[in-house]
């Protein structure tokens, strides 16, 4: 059969979408969004396989699979981050993982506790520069979105503060409230309501642009020039699948990211969407491992 009579008749058989988070977090909110949307416009199931066990052994299982279209991988910032992060990886990322196409970008927001002397991003940079390493920045663990994003703000600051890992963002959160860490660059939707209670003092988004979500909140990098991080999904392929068949998942996919309704429960994540072509895509991935391998080797973080 020829190459493009196979991509005619793709999918022919259901598809297994490989999900390296647990249930209900925004990375599967949002494959559980377009495999919807994809089982519904190509006539076959997109099946969301949950394994939160980790995003290397995910894209280590898709790298191996036939490059047939049959297994896709959902493919986020933490690829690019443990790219540098782990020194021994049995796949090579941007090798052996094929870009299909973007699905969301959405900011991290810097928490502050009530107690911190500070209302805007400069009152902050002056009070932890006159009280260097008393102050403690939570994340949701190491190489996680909220440690390295937290960490490109130290870097481009030059800040002393400390960081904490827990065991994910809610136990993060939880002692940001209790006032037992100062400082958290969280996800959005996290730790919204905590913001809109009066609970955390949201100081910028670190995306490029104002979150629809907090739009008094301004950028980082309004304060902070070049300072630009975002959390990000999307959906990779095992190389040397065929061009047809990812141009057609691309095709369908960017149908969907237009589509008013589809657009609107990504945006209830706090997201934008990330629509474009594989190549577009490609080059992401390709930037966001460079910027992560600086900031990564910047602040000597190992891999636990």
């Amino acid at each position: 059969m020829s190459r493009i009579a196979r991509a005619q008749a793709y999918p022919a058989r259901p598809v297994r979408w490989i999900v390296p988070f647990p249930a209900g977090g925004t990375g599967d909110i949002a494959a559980r969004v377009i495999s919807q949307w994809l089982s519904e416009r190509l006539g076959q199931q997109f099946t969301i396989e949950n394994r939160p066990a980790g995003a290397n052994i995910s894209a280590e299982t898709v790298a191996n699979e036939s490059p047939d279209g049959y297994t896709l991988l959902l493919v986020s910032a933490a690829n690019a981050v443990n790219a540098t992060l782990y020194d021994k990886l049995n796949f090579n990322f941007i090798r052996d993982i094929a870009p299909v196409a973007g699905i969301l970008r959405a900011p991290n927001v810097m928490d502050l506790h009530p107690s911190v002397p500070a209302a805007t991003v400069p009152e902050f940079l002056g009070y932890a520069k006159a009280n260097p390493g008393k102050i403690k920045m939570a994340s949701g663990g190491i190489g996680a979105p909220s440690h390295v994003i937290g960490e490109l703000f130290k870097m481009m600051t030059g800040v002393d503060i400390v960081h904490v890992p827990y065991r994910g963002s809610a136990p993060a959160v939880a002692d940001l409230i209790g006032g037992k860490v100062q400082v958290l660059f969280d996800n959005v939707p996290s730790s919204i309501e905590h913001i809109r209670a009066g609970k955390l003092r949201a100081l910028a988004v670190t995306t490029s642009y104002r979150a629809a979500a907090l739009p008094d909140i301004p950028t980082m990098g309004e304060f902070v020039p070049g300072y630009e991080a975002s959390t990000w999904f999307g959906i990779g392929a095992p190389k040397n699948t065929p061009a047809e068949i990812v141009d057609k998942l691309n095709k369908e996919i960017n149908a969907g990211l237009a589509d008013p309704k589809l657009k609107g429960r990504l945006a209830d994540l706090g997201a934008t969407v990330l629509a474009g072509s594989p190549a577009e895509f490609g080059k992401l991935i390709a930037d966001e491992t460079e910027k992560w391998t600086k900031v990564v080797r910047f602040a000597g973080i190992k891999a636990e």
